[in-house]
């Protein structure tokens, strides 16, 4: 008989993260709801995945794609 190994907190990469809202990803970025549904519809925000009904993201992936965001400025007009 073949048995699974146990998943432990090494195997969770998000296992001590925040769950975070649209809203509260808004607030942190400084943007209306709006905008970050904009981007999520995009494809070009920060990574989120679906709780249900609910859209959720991890708050390191925000700080990541904050980060990124950062280091490759768009130009303006």
């Amino acid at each position: 008989m073949k048995t699974s190994p146990r998943t432990t907190l090494q195997d969770l990469p998000h296992a001590n993260d925040e769950l975070m809202s649209i809203a509260e990803v808004a607030a942190l970025v400084r943007v209306p709801v709006a905008t970050v549904r904009y981007w999520r519809h995009l494809g070009t925000g920060p990574l989120c995945f679906r709780v249900g009904r609910s859209v959720r993201y991890w708050r390191i992936e925000v700080v990541h794609w904050l980060n990124e965001q950062s280091r490759h400025p768009q130009t303006g007009n």
